[in-house]
């Protein structure tokens, strides 16, 4: 079976990965948005590494989710 297979089944079965799939766009809006500005305060160069790792901790579970189900 597919990733892509495996990732519409999880989809349509797996309530943690509906989280997390929807928790990382929301971080994937957050980080376009501070990514439009030119330049960033010490601050939001902070919240950019911190959702930059919560993105990668999301994608990760997800990756970790697909694999178990092979």
């Amino acid at each position: 079976m597919k990733d892509e297979e495996i990732v519409g089944l999880l989809r349509s079965e797996n309530e943690e990965f509906r989280k997390l799939e929807m928790e990382h766009k929301k971080l994937e809006s957050s980080l376009d948005e501070i990514l439009k500005k030119k330049y960033l305060s010490p601050d939001e160069e902070v919240e950019k590494k911190t959702i930059q790792k919560q993105k990668l901790q999301c994608k990760d579970r997800m990756a970790e989710l697909i694999r178990s189900y092979k």
